[in-house]
């Protein structure tokens, strides 16, 4: 697997390293000592699938909160996706910054997000699926999020006039002194 560090500290692109031949190639997607190796979290206890009829869809910005928090590695299994995290971790020098990477059944990559990250995608594709795998169980009381367009961060989304949930329509914005309590 190729690990490429993003400009938020502790968040990694993932591809798969091909192994090609005339049959079509074999690929590691995920191996404990490979993240163990580079500070990773590697205990995965959770896989999710999210299924999105319509191009436009936004599902976001999500993160679960302490004691509860969780890593989780994003792939595109089915379509594209244009997939952003926010780092909302009082203490780190990306506090408040955000990164966005396109995920494709094609490209095969995947995105690693620390604990203590939001998470978000909007679909760009009709019929796409994302695969989800958590360090954490879900607990519904510590499931929070930050409003998808909250100034605080500007986020850039590829398209305009999201289809949204009414739960991800009323996330309120930031709020610092909430955020500094739950970490």
């Amino acid at each position: 697997m190729i690990f490429t560090e993003t400009k938020l500290k502790g968040a990694f692109i993932i591809e798969p390293e091909k192994l090609e031949d005339d049959r079509g190639f074999f690929a590691r997607t995920f191996c404990q000592k490979e993240f163990a190796t580079r500070a990773l979290n590697p205990n995965l206890v959770q896989c999710n699938i999210s299924f999105n009829q319509k191009k436009g869809t936004l599902r976001g910005m999500h993160y679960q909160a302490a004691p509860h928090e969780e890593v989780k590695l994003v792939r595109c299994t089915m379509g594209t996706i244009y997939d952003v995290i926010i780092d909302l971790r009082p203490d780190s020098s990306t506090f408040k910054q955000w990164v966005g990477v396109e995920l494709a059944a094609a490209n095969r990559q995947m995105l690693y997000i620390p604990e203590g990250f939001a998470h978000g995608f909007q679909t760009l594709e009709d019929h796409t699926e994302v695969f989800y795998q958590m360090s954490e169980f879900y607990y519904p009381e510590f499931s929070k999020g930050v409003r998808w367009n909250d100034r605080a961060f500007q986020i850039e989304w590829p398209l305009p006039k999201p289809i949204l949930s009414h739960k991800d329509k009323t996330y309120k914005d930031l709020e610092l002194s909430t955020l500094k309590s739950e970490v």
